[in-house]
């Protein structure tokens, strides 16, 4: 076998001696049967659930169809042993041959090893979205990263993926950071700015330091011109310089992290083009906008709820708790009526599947607004999935991180990144899964230790590299891959064989940080072996008098250094030559 996912491969057996002891089945129950990693070596490779998925329909016992399928499948090439297990699953074990074949796939592959078939349907995942009212913080920096590494893998699943950042820039935020900048800019002309404060309900909402180089910048270009004019006169201005200002900062944060974007969309330009009554049509064709009254909040009392008649989406209908408005009561729009208008635009442009990266906070926003996607489709194939992010808490010398000058109220993107590099600051972000809150330690960031992941797995990698440089010098015949037979080589190679499975799956599940487990893993497995050789001599890569088992071992150096490189790619990390 020459194919890279050796899963894949098995399953495709597995199917087809299914058929054959089951005709007929349906393809909803044979898109159920799943080859998986085994928990236990022990066990075998791999092992599969078909016995138990096709019982009930086949009408048969699952232990007698699991029995039916072993005698199938211990006759297939590649396959060195399958036995009935439990309940009825079947454990099968691979031939070691065919495992250490696996190596000369990979190195064909290179870093394209993994990579997935192009599927066809375009999938866009929108992700940081932050209001463009400052610089970014670190609660953006986990959904930064974690949409980063979804698009890269799901681009590395076989996707036409595009990144998309969504700028809330229609609300009463912007109108706030025109305001704020409005007293930045009367400072800068030595003028107080008390008397317009006062007039301000709220005051001033922003009032970072980050904020009064704009107000100098436009103290420059404008002069006094607008210090004594009326807010009507100038906030269309202030407002539009702010916000791209605000999104300079945003973009200079985003890159810093490695971050970069391939669209940024206007919620502004979608309101003022008219899309939010675009985005409509289609609902109110279908007759799902109506003209009613909701029912009172959970926990509101009579006198603190005023019933009235609104423009509603039958959301209900779609698998939401209840309707939702889309305008309020002076006739504008809701904020979910722009979502609804912005991921219609969405597939007006041909997405299909899109992806949104949301913080935690939003979570009782996902039922409206895949209801509505479900609406819009009407008839269409659409998904919208939405991944939640939960807080991070920035730690050091056990204590939460004090906030930052600059900004006054909360922990820099740019800060984390100064402190510790982007590539510890992705690693470590994605050690935990994204709906999960994780507290992010400082001292473990920068330490070389086991503990910090990200140092751990580019030590690896710069050890691979180490090890290659010097095999550059020693004469290279053919490997005899079948010298690979210690327990640690081949626990390397069955986790090298499990990389485009992992690929394939963790893009399916949209959860990046299985990558991120995967080459810890990966690490460990050749730490290990490197500290074998240390303790055993017959293991060491580099051998004067078995030329042909140390060109096996390159190979198998090789092939990790590739995978180990082609997962840091997925999470945007840089791979290391090599370490002190």
């Amino acid at each position: 076998m020459t194919e890279q996912n050796l899963f894949a491969v098995v399953r495709s057996f597995v199917l087809q001696d299914l058929a054959a002891l089951v005709p007929g089945l349906p393809e909803e129950v044979l898109a159920r049967v799943e080859v998986t990693p085994t928990k236990d070596a022990a066990h075998g490779d791999m092992a599969s659930n078909a016995a138990m998925i096709a019982a009930k329909p086949a009408g048969k016992n699952p232990r007698e169809l699991a029995a039916g399928l072993v005698a199938a499948l211990s006759g297939r090439p590649g396959i060195a042993k399958a036995e009935a297990a439990g309940p009825g699953f079947v454990n099968i074990m691979l031939d070691q041959a065919l495992l250490q074949a696996q190596l000369p796939v990979i190195l064909a592959a290179g870093e394209a090893y993994g990579q997935g078939l192009p599927r066809g349907a375009k999938v866009n995942v929108e992700y940081v979205s932050a209001n463009p009212t400052g610089p970014l913080h670190v609660g953006h920096c986990r959904g930064a990263v974690v949409g980063d590494a979804l698009a890269n893998l799901l681009a590395k699943a076989g996707h036409d993926v595009t990144k998309e950042f969504y700028i809330n820039d229609a609300g009463a935020q912007v109108i706030a950071l025109a305001r704020s900048v409005y007293v930045r800019y009367l400072e800068a002309l030595k003028l107080s700015p008390q008397a317009y404060i006062e007039t301000v309900q709220g005051g001033m909402q922003y009032g970072g330091a980050y904020l009064i180089p704009v107000g100098e910048a436009l103290a420059v270009q404008y002069g006094d011109r607008f210090a004594e004019m009326p807010e009507a006169e100038w906030l269309d201005i202030f407002r539009d310089f702010a916000v791209a200002k605000m999104l300079d900062l945003i973009r200079e944060d985003l890159a810093a992290l490695g971050v970069v974007h391939d669209v940024f969309s206007s919620e502004r330009a979608l309101v003022q083009s008219g899309g939010v009554a675009r985005g409509l049509a289609s609902l109110l064709e279908q007759g799902l906008i109506y003209r009613g009254v909701l029912e009172p909040p959970k926990g509101k009392t009579p006198d603190d709820w005023e019933p009235r008649e609104q423009e509603l989406f039958r959301a209900t209908q779609f698998g939401d708790d209840v309707d939702r408005p889309i305008a309020k009561s002076d006739g504008s729009y809701t904020y979910f009526a722009n979502d609804i208008a912005y991921h219609a635009d969405k597939m007006a442009r041909g997405f299909n599947a899109m992806i949104d990266v949301w913080g935690a906070d939003h979570g009782g926003y996902v039922k409206r607004m895949q209801a509505a996607v479900k609406a819009l489709s009407a008839g269409r194939p659409a998904r919208l999935d939405v991944v939640l992010c939960q807080i991070v808490r920035v730690m050091k010398d056990g204590e939460p991180v004090k906030m930052s000058k600059r900004a006054g109220t909360f922990v820099e993107l740019r800060d984390l990144i100064d402190e510790v590099g982007p590539d510890a600051v992705r690693f470590i972000m994605l050690m935990r899964k994204s709906d999960a809150q994780m507290d992010f330690d400082l001292n473990a960031a920068v330490a070389q230790t086991r503990d910090n992941p990200v140092f751990y797995v580019q030590y690896a990698h710069a050890r691979c590299r180490s090890v290659l440089r010097a095999a550059a010098s020693v004469a290279s015949p053919a490997a005899v891959l079948a010298s690979l037979t210690a327990p640690e080589e081949m626990a390397m190679i069955r986790r090298l064989m499990a990389w485009p499975r992992l690929v394939e799956q963790a893009a399916e599940a949209r959860e990046p940080h299985r990558v991120a487990f995967f080459l810890y893993e990966l690490a460990g497995d050749f730490h290990a072996l490197w500290n074998a050789g240390r303790e055993n001599a017959s293991l060491r890569f580099l051998q004067e008098d078995k030329p042909e088992e140390t060109a096996a071992r390159i190979a198998l150096v090789e092939a990790t250094a590739i995978v180990l490189r082609s997962g840091l790619a997925v999470l945007g990390v840089k791979p290391v030559e090599e370490m002190r």
